[in-house]
């Protein structure tokens, strides 16, 4: 506990012990939904339009195609993505109230692999986008959304970039992460805010689910979430460790 009441984050214990074992976890859980996706569950519902939709000048009818079985990844991975900002608004906030650059390596760390899973939900919406709908993109509201927040998030590392002094940026970039999960929620409801998106909205009473088919999706998506963790928790550590490489070696250079 520091002197002005704000407790400073640990590295270290059974956090980072279970991180490789979490991760592990994780990996069965998503292999185990990919294959369930392929071998149990049938097409998704809400992943088809009602009737007869243009999209990008393309008339796309509800067929079901194998192709859906890309939603069993590209769901989890978004998700994935949006908690993973949602933990990187937490630790600007933690460093705004404390000043502890403890908090900012880990908005940074959150922040770095949230970008990997907004990169991989991109790509996954684009060939979902493409066998479905017939067209490589739309201006399609929640594709729009999520389009500004991959650059809301690229923008963070070049605004980190863009200064020298670790005060100045972490401040900066503080502030930055907790504006940038403004969109987050925005990207999660406006399929709700503007009905006639043809995006499909999975979590709904009515999102016609069966269990052949949310089984395999929840095992996905709790699979990405232990992924997440161990990511984050071994690129704390490895973070750490090199600090401590770089303070022996200013050490060794002042002896």
């Amino acid at each position: 506990m520091r002197k002005d009441g704000y407790r400073s984050p640990r590295t270290g214990g059974t956090l980072d012990r279970i991180a490789p074992l979490v991760t592990l976890i994780g990996a069965l859980l998503s292999t185990a939904g990919f294959v369930l996706a392929f071998t149990l569950a049938g097409p998704v519902n809400g992943a088809t339009v009602n009737g007869v939709e243009v999209i990008g000048g393309q008339m796309v009818s509800n067929q079901l195609l194998f192709s859906q079985k890309i939603f069993y990844f590209h769901m989890p991975v978004a998700v994935t993505s949006m908690v993973l900002l949602g933990f990187a608004a937490y630790f600007g906030i933690r460093f705004l109230q404390t000043h502890d650059a403890a908090w900012d390596v880990r908005g940074r760390i959150a922040a770095g692999i949230a970008l990997l899973f907004v990169l991989a939900t991109m790509l996954t919406g684009e060939m979902w986008e493409r066998f479905e709908w017939g067209v490589w993109w739309t201006w399609e509201p929640r594709l729009t959304t999520y389009f500004i927040l991959m650059l809301l998030v690229i923008a963070y590392f070049v605004l980190r970039a863009s200064f020298d002094e670790p005060e100045r940026r972490a401040t900066f970039a503080s502030v930055y992460s907790i504006i940038m999960f403004i969109d987050v929620p925005i990207t999660f409801a406006i399929t709700r805010i503007v009905p006639s998106s043809v995006h499909p909205t999975i979590f709904r009473t009515d999102s016609g689910l069966s269990p052949d088919m949310l089984i395999p999706l929840l095992l996905s998506l709790f699979g990405m979430l232990c992924i997440a963790y161990g990511l984050f928790r071994l690129r704390l550590r490895a973070q750490e460790l090199d600090e401590r490489v770089e303070h022996i070696k200013e050490q060794l250079d002042e002896a």
